[in-house]
């Protein structure tokens, strides 16, 4: 069973993000904050809460029939959660990792009420030790980075394993994500987003090659095996 708290603040929230090493569509992050409670039995207690702790682990162990049956609980049994895609102009500016934290932090900024503390998912700091830059996506205000730099928090290895706020948010990411891609497919078909999610599957890459690359394509990454110089067409 998954931890709850990592600190000892009641409004803890855990982050985590999806898409990472995808070759299309957005980086998406998600943060959570759940309420302090415990695993609960009996016909009488919280269905909710009860199917939560039955099912609630990192989303990547987690079969597609389950995450979207957890997506809805979690966003019943939380005190606050959000979303936030970033699209892959955003990444080629500023690269899959800091994309990836900044979608984060502007998860955390949408909360409300304000967490306590943070806990995210790897390895990376949610604030860099050079502070805050605000190069692309959301740009952020001087009260906004005063905010995010007050809230204490700790990054933690395959967190979505360990502690449930980070599962819940790495469900969240990965439900809210594949229905980005599965939009998205209806619009380039011969990607087969759907399926694939613009992961760099052998299918992917070879539509790649027949068709040329789209805007959702990630433009920085290595989107053939044999790419080193070359000049995609982008497709409408």
């Amino acid at each position: 069973m998954l931890q709850h708290n990592f600190s000892d603040f009641l409004l803890e929230t855990g982050t985590d993000e999806a898409g990472r090493g995808c070759l299309a569509g957005p980086v998406t992050a998600a943060a959570v904050t759940l309420p302090v409670f415990l695993p609960v039995k009996g016909k009488n207690k919280n269905k909710s809460f009860r199917s939560f702790y039955e099912l609630i682990n990192d989303s990547k162990l987690l079969t597609e029939k389950t995450r979207e049956k957890l997506k809805p609980i979690i966003e019943e049994i939380a005190i606050s959660f959000s979303v936030t895609h970033l699209e892959p102009l955003v990444i080629d500016q500023i690269n899959i990792l800091n994309a990836s934290i900044k979608a984060m932090q502007e998860c955390v900024l949408k909360l409300e009420p304000q967490p306590e503390y943070i806990i995210v998912d790897g390895n990376a700091p949610f604030i860099h030790k050079n502070g805050i830059k605000n190069k692309a996506g959301k740009i952020y205000t001087a009260k906004e980075i005063a905010i995010l730099k007050s809230i204490p928090s700790t990054s933690i290895v395959q967190g979505d394993g360990k502690f449930t706020s980070i599962a819940a948010a790495s469900v969240l990411a990965k439900t809210y994500r594949d229905e980005y891609m599965n939009r998205i497919h209806e619009e380039y078909p011969m990607y087969n987003w759907k399926q694939n999610k613009g992961y760099p599957t052998k299918e992917h890459r070879e539509a790649i090659r027949k068709y040329g690359v789209t805007k959702y394509h990630r433009m920085s990454f290595r989107l053939l095996p044999e790419q080193y110089s070359f000049d995609f067409e982008i497709i409408d």
